[in-house]
């Protein structure tokens, strides 16, 4: 069993790689794993989604403390549904107990990939958590309630949890581990191939139906008449009128013309 770190890097909008970074959300995630890892003798694999410059961020991790670095080779701009999927790949083949996420990433992202994560894994999720505490072989977190209330959770594994940046502060890797971080190997992975979503099917707005009482009437006319009048059923062009047989083909012919249907 292991403790898994889910890391997003942000690449600012001028593409300058120096002002790149992982959130406080993602750097207090990493340092809940880390005190998870030693009070649960397990080790800790830290994961990120991106290029070659996410690296850096990994080896500060292994600096920090981790045991492994992954780099799932992908764009950082996929959607988070995908972002899920492949790492559910890689977290589900490493059997970890617990997966902590950041509750935001520094692109002012949804926040939805943790909740994406623990679909794909099956697993428990305690989302938006503001403080933690490790209790035996369980994780007691705090969430916020409407109305300045909390509430406490219990998480067992398997889980996933989104922390906010104001849980913890990231320890500083020894300037040994920071060096040794340098040349130490990050396994590289590619993402599944996910199957692109379907065309879209358009169909035209119909509203739900509604429960109405019976129109009334003592003939099936007046109970025409009735839901006419009423408004459910469309209107129609009608009047009752009583003609001789001939008058009365005259009578349908000019309607018909004069609705339109008869030139």
């Amino acid at each position: 069993m292991t403790i898994a770190a889910c890391l997003k890097w942000f690449m600012p909008s001028g593409g300058d790689e120096r002002y790149g970074g992982i959130s406080p959300a993602d750097s207090a995630a990493l340092e809940w794993a880390l005190r998870l890892g030693a009070a649960w003798s397990q080790p800790v694999v830290v994961v990120a989604l991106g290029p070659p410059v996410v690296e850096g961020c990994l080896r500060n991790a292994m600096a920090c403390g981790a045991s492994r670095a992954i780099r799932i080779d992908a764009p950082i701009t996929l959607d988070s549904t995908d972002v899920a999927a492949a790492l559910a790949t890689v977290v589900d083949g490493l059997g970890a107990s617990i997966v902590c996420c950041g509750d935001y990433s520094l692109d002012r992202g949804t926040g939805s990939v943790p909740a994406f994560l623990a679909a794909r894994l099956g697993a428990r999720q305690a989302l938006g958590l503001v403080d933690l505490d490790i209790v035996g072989d369980t994780v007691v977190g705090g969430r916020r309630l409407d109305g300045g209330r909390r509430e406490r959770v219990v998480i067992t594994a398997p889980g996933v949890l989104s922390v906010e940046g104001a849980t913890s502060t990231l320890r500083r890797g020894a300037l040994s581990a920071t060096l040794a971080a340098r040349t130490r190997p990050i396994d590289v992975v590619r993402p599944p191939t996910t199957t692109p979503p379907g065309e879209a099917v358009a169909h035209p707005y119909r509203p739900r139906a509604r429960v109405l009482p019976a129109p009334t009437g003592e003939s099936s006319l007046d109970r025409v008449k009735a839901l006419l009048a009423s408004g459910v059923a469309p209107a129609a062009h009608g009047d009752s009128v009583t003609l001789d047989p001939s008058a009365a083909a005259d009578r349908i012919v000019a309607a018909l013309t004069e609705w339109g249907y008869l030139p």
